[in-house]
């Protein structure tokens, strides 16, 4: 290592072991939160403008595939954050050899299972569409996406772990440069090829896999900068115990967004029953709560950065301090965004597809009782970042899983039984409740023995 990328190096520890982390934290989450709204932001544009073709088909189409696109995002969080866990720690004990042979193998591996993975899908289109919901009407437009992601799957997985590595090394203005960089693109290319080209739902799935591809190769130049760690083939060195770390380090996420896509497909199977227009009005939801919820998640990305480093360091009370600090800004902006979200749910469900009365009305019902638990979420997910930051795997898992896995799926069921359509209405808010009663005392344990260990 050179003088130069040395004193590079040098100077990110010592600010972020020294720096207030309060100002560290704010600094650390505006690219982050921007990377995270753009990147829900590809989820979202292509149900807006599919929304405006003439059938409400293509729109559950798009709500269909999403739980491939979620399953996709899993694997590639389980190795950008595994990898990237590992790699924050290891900068924070200056150990940046094996942080490089750490960021190879959680690159690289992800690019050869995305290829298995495309080639088996591909396979086996048709039976995977109906696997996933899809009614008959919604078949074929469902295959017509459904194809395109597939091909995209090794780009879409490498791409999240690069952007992930980048943040966790304190580096998150390169992740929001490519992430930003290919929204944009996908924003200008989804009408080119849906209307223009006249390629309907395929085109918009064509229009973000370009949009990925570019978003990758931006990240890949950000992760050769001056002062990052550089993914080198010749550092590609898998071993039992590398693998051991990401799985530790990245389980939670693998649980979390895993789970997320049983969800959407369970809750597909649970309201197919009542049309292509309920299974787009909950897709749109899904979509509109999770572009608030990456607000947060972006907020809280920019502690954990902060969290390794110092966690490495020993440095424990800055650790606590960012933590209390996070969960009193995120639930204050969590209850602000949950009135707005509440006051305009018809509108916000109207953007993605106004001419479908049945959808509106299930969409803005379903919005507005989600914003309900909303609040609760900031306790629930940055706990579950401390707990993975640090190498908590079992009880970080469990928290992981506990809200679209151990509380969702079996609400969702139990209530459809009991209610029906308006059971599954509600099923969202009783799982974020349940999963706040179990956060509560893993933070306040957690809390407990970071002041131990500051004694």
């Amino acid at each position: 290592m050179d003088t130069y990328e040395e004193q590079k190096r040098n100077e990110k520890h010592k600010r972020m072991t020294e720096a207030p982390v309060e100002r560290l934290i704010l600094a650390m989450s505006v690219p982050t939160i921007i990377s995270m709204l753009v990147s829900s932001f590809y989820n979202m544009v292509d149900s807006v403008y599919v929304g405006h073709l003439d059938n409400t088909e293509s729109s559950a189409a798009v709500g269909i595939a999403f739980s491939i696109m979620v399953l996709i995002q899993a694997i590639g969080f389980f190795f950008g954050h595994g990898s990237g866990n590992y790699i924050s720690r290891e900068l924070g004990s200056k150990k940046y050899d094996e942080a490089e042979k750490m960021a190879a193998v959680g690159f690289f591996t992800p690019i050869g299972l995305g290829a298995v993975i495309a080639a088996a899908g591909l396979l086996f289109l048709t039976p995977l569409a109906k696997l996933l919901g899809a009614t008959g009407t919604a078949l074929p437009y469902t295959v017509d996406y459904l194809k395109y992601i597939l091909i995209g799957t090794p780009f879409m997985m490498s791409s999240l772990v690069l952007n992930n590595q980048l943040r966790l090394q304190g580096n998150a203005q390169f992740a929001m440069i490519g992430i930003t960089a290919g929204a944009i693109l996908n924003i200008f290319l989804d009408p080119i090829f849906i209307f223009t080209l006249g390629m309907g739902v395929g085109g918009a799935a064509l229009a973000t896999i370009i949009a990925q591809f570019v978003s990758w190769l931006l990240l890949l130049i950000g992760s050769m900068q001056k002062g990052n760690i550089h993914i080198r083939f010749k550092h590609f060195k898998p071993t039992f115990e590398r693998y051991r770390q990401i799985t530790k380090g990245g389980l939670p996420s693998l649980c979390r967004q895993g789970l997320t896509s049983v969800a959407v497909i369970a809750l597909n199977w649970a309201v197919k029953d009542y049309g292509d227009s309920a299974i787009a009005a909950f897709s749109i939801v899904s979509k509109i709560t999770a572009f608030a919820s990456s607000a947060l998640i972006g907020f809280g990305q920019g502690f954990q950065p902060v969290c390794g480093f110092n966690y490495g360091a020993g440095l424990y009370q800055r650790v606590k301090d960012a933590f209390i600090f996070c969960i009193k800004v995120s639930t204050i902006g969590l209850i602000i965004i949950s009135i707005l979200g509440y006051l305009g749910a018809p509108a916000l469900v109207a953007l993605f597809r106004s001419e479908d009365p049945l959808l509106l009305e299930i969409g803005a019902q379903t919005l507005r009782y989600q914003c309900l638990s909303f609040p609760f979420m900031g306790v629930v997910i940055l706990t579950n970042m401390l707990l993975q930051n640090i190498g908590k795997t079992l009880p970080a898992s469990l928290l992981a899983m506990a809200r679209q896995g151990l509380f969702f799926i079996p609400a969702l069921f139990l209530l459809v039984s009991l209610l029906g359509l308006k059971g599954a209405e509600w099923a969202q808010p009783a799982a974020d409740i349940a999963s706040f009663l179990l956060a509560v005392p893993l933070c306040l344990l957690e809390i407990r023995e970071l002041n131990r260990l500051t004694q």
